[in-house]
């Protein structure tokens, strides 16, 4: 008998089949989990790594942090002026009825005008007194020792701030005028010129007696400095008439020329004499 080998074909799968059985062998194989485990371990951090991480850190919570740390300090008391959202602070040295200085900085009362520091006055009396230093002195006891806030942010031609002062509550701008040593610089402006007429209506301080506007002094000094010095000699008009004074007489220094009101220069005594003016009695 003779055998024939047959060979069989295996039945052809479908393309679904195919992965069935393959998604099948994938799931039989073993997994080795301390490879896997090995696998997902992270490389240690590099010190050098670590130190910049910090510093980023650290520089980002300082730059976060408020710039001005005063508030959480414990607060002192005020020894020099400072320059503050409330203005110049500090004790002040007083230079005459209108003006101080803070460490440095020049202040000029601002509104105010007082007599200047060699301005003379007339009390009711008729007797002179020199009313620029009584104006500085005021200043200086309104001033005190204690520390003054001056608010402004101008200034004038000669570099001084402009500013309303006050010591403690006290506008000392306002109370220079009400006490009459200072008036209502009213050619910038008028701010204080309620407390000028009380104080004309009290006599108090200059309003006790005759006395020259300082904007009006000062332009008398200025046009003395321009006369020759060979017609120096001065013809006053007051209510005792119309007197010359001398240089070097008694109240030559304390008299002051206006010249929109008749007064005048003269070159010498006979020229005085000639137009009507005459020597004091008491001199």
């Amino acid at each position: 008998m003779r055998f024939v080998s047959v060979s069989r074909k295996k039945p052809s799968q479908s393309p679904w089949a195919k992965a069935e059985r393959r998604r099948k062998s994938v799931f039989k194989q073993p997994i080795d989990f301390s490879r896997e485990r090995h696998k997902r371990r992270r490389k240690p951090v590099s010190p050098f790594a670590l130190v910049a991480a910090l510093s980023v850190i650290a520089g980002v919570v300082i730059a976060t942090l408020p710039s001005d740390m005063s508030g959480m300090a414990p607060s002192r008391p005020v020894v020099a002026h400072e320059e503050s959202g409330n203005g110049l602070v500090g004790p002040a040295r007083i230079i005459d009825g209108d003006t101080l200085d803070i460490k440095g900085t020049r202040v000029r009362l601002v509104g105010i005008d007082a007599p200047e520091r060699d301005q003379s006055c007339f009390a009711g009396d008729g007797s002179s007194y020199p009313c620029g230093a009584r104006a500085k002195s005021h200043l200086a006891a309104l001033a005190g020792p204690a520390t003054l806030r001056c608010e402004g942010t101008e200034q004038d031609i000669y570099h001084r701030l402009l500013a309303t002062c006050f010591a403690g509550e006290v506008n000392l701008n306002a109370e220079m005028v009400r006490a009459g040593w200072a008036v209502a610089f009213r050619r910038y402006s008028e701010r204080y010129l309620p407390e000028e007429r009380t104080a004309k209506a009290e006599g108090a301080g200059l309003w006790q007696g005759n006395f020259r506007m300082p904007w009006t002094w000062r332009q008398d000094q200025r046009t003395a400095s321009v006369v020759r010095r060979d017609c120096n000699i001065k013809g006053n008009i007051s209510k005792n008439g119309k007197i010359y004074h001398l240089p070097g007489s008694r109240w030559y220094d304390d008299t002051q020329i206006n010249e929109k009101r008749g007064e005048r220069w003269f070159c010498s005594e006979s020229d005085a004499l000639a137009a009507g003016w005459r020597s004091p009695q008491h001199d």
